[in-house]
């Protein structure tokens, strides 16, 4: 085996890209356009849109995850960038690509890092309460855990995770680090099982989890900072397709796109009863994976894309 046949085998493993024909076919790609793919990951979606860029066109690659780096994509036409999405207006407007055509993000976490026990991503198995993608931050889910109050887990868990027992959840997590520190993804699991529905405890453990991911990486305030830069950064007709994978993202992103605001789901207007609003929404559903996607890759059996084009 070649090493570029290694390449692509790793980022296969490393991650399956959810809706890749009707993600990038909502980016409507022109060939010497500038793009832009949020969450590189596995490559999956950088390379279909270099397959239909040609020499002229340019992708920007960015992913937080210094194991992403591994996939790296060898191609002059694109530039990699090891932040946080974030930074979206910052790094473009450096590189001087300001405006782009197009937007990509896939807000889902990765086989990869769902699959790595010290990641500490998944309940499924024993390791280390870590939830970083990027590794080189501080804050862990284990000091979230020993370290913030009954309070602000409780808010956590009901805001991030939408737990109906949020407080005795959280409750029943301050009684046991008072007589050891939660270290591990077993001991968690073993907390939040009690306050698990009989009937659906893999989603009840999921919700858990994904709260604490959201707080730890702090990406509910990285999207609404990312989604207000692509109002800065997108042309006049280029398009965003997004990604994503639970209520609360999906909410602010439809918000978004209807309004111009993560926070407001209905157009406001001015004293002359005027309406402007920064985007028209391509699509007026969610587009859901079909049976046969979720059949190739059950893990996007939550995922909702949805695309809208600049004003």
């Amino acid at each position: 085996m070649n090493n570029s046949q290694f390449s692509i085998l790793n980022s296969q493993l490393y991650h399956v890209s959810a809706l890749l024909e009707k993600t990038i076919n909502g980016l409507n790609i022109k060939p010497d356009g500038i793009y832009v793919d949020l969450t590189f990951g596995g490559g999956g979606h950088s390379k279909e849109i270099l397959a239909k860029l040609n020499s002229a066109g340019t992708l920007v690659a960015f992913d937080k995850d210094k194991d992403a780096f591994e996939n790296k994509i060898d191609d002059d036409r694109m530039i990699y960038v090891q932040h946080n999405f974030k930074f979206l207006y910052n790094f473009l407007n450096y590189f001087d690509l300001i405006p782009v055509d197009g937007i990509i993000a896939d807000l889902g976490v990765s086989w990869h890092q769902f699959d790595v026990a010290e990641r500490g991503f998944s309940f499924r198995f024993d390791g280390n309460l870590d939830m970083r993608m990027n590794q080189n931050t501080s804050l862990t889910a284990r000091k979230v855990l020993n370290e913030y109050s009954e309070a602000q887990l409780s808010t956590i868990f009901k805001v991030y995770g939408e737990i109906a027992h949020s407080k005795q959840l959280a409750q029943a997590i301050v009684n046991f680090r008072e007589k050891q520190q939660i270290s591990t993804t077993a001991e968690l699991k073993e907390i939040a099982s009690k306050f698990a529905p009989m009937r659906d405890k893999t989603r009840h453990l999921s919700q858990v989890f994904q709260a604490l991911r959201i707080e730890v990486n702090n990406e509910i305030e990285a999207l609404k900072e990312m989604l207000e830069s692509s109002k800065k950064v997108l042309k006049k007709g280029g398009r965003i397709t997004i990604i994503s994978y639970h209520s609360l993202e999906d909410r602010m992103v439809k918000n978004f796109f209807r309004t111009g605001s993560v926070d407001k789901a209905e157009v406001e207007s001015d004293l002359y009863g005027r309406v402007s609003v920064p985007f028209i929404a391509i699509t007026r559903k969610a587009i859901i994976p079909d049976e046969e996607e979720i059949l190739k890759n059950p893990r996007i059996r939550s995922a909702k894309l949805r695309i809208a084009e600049k004003l």
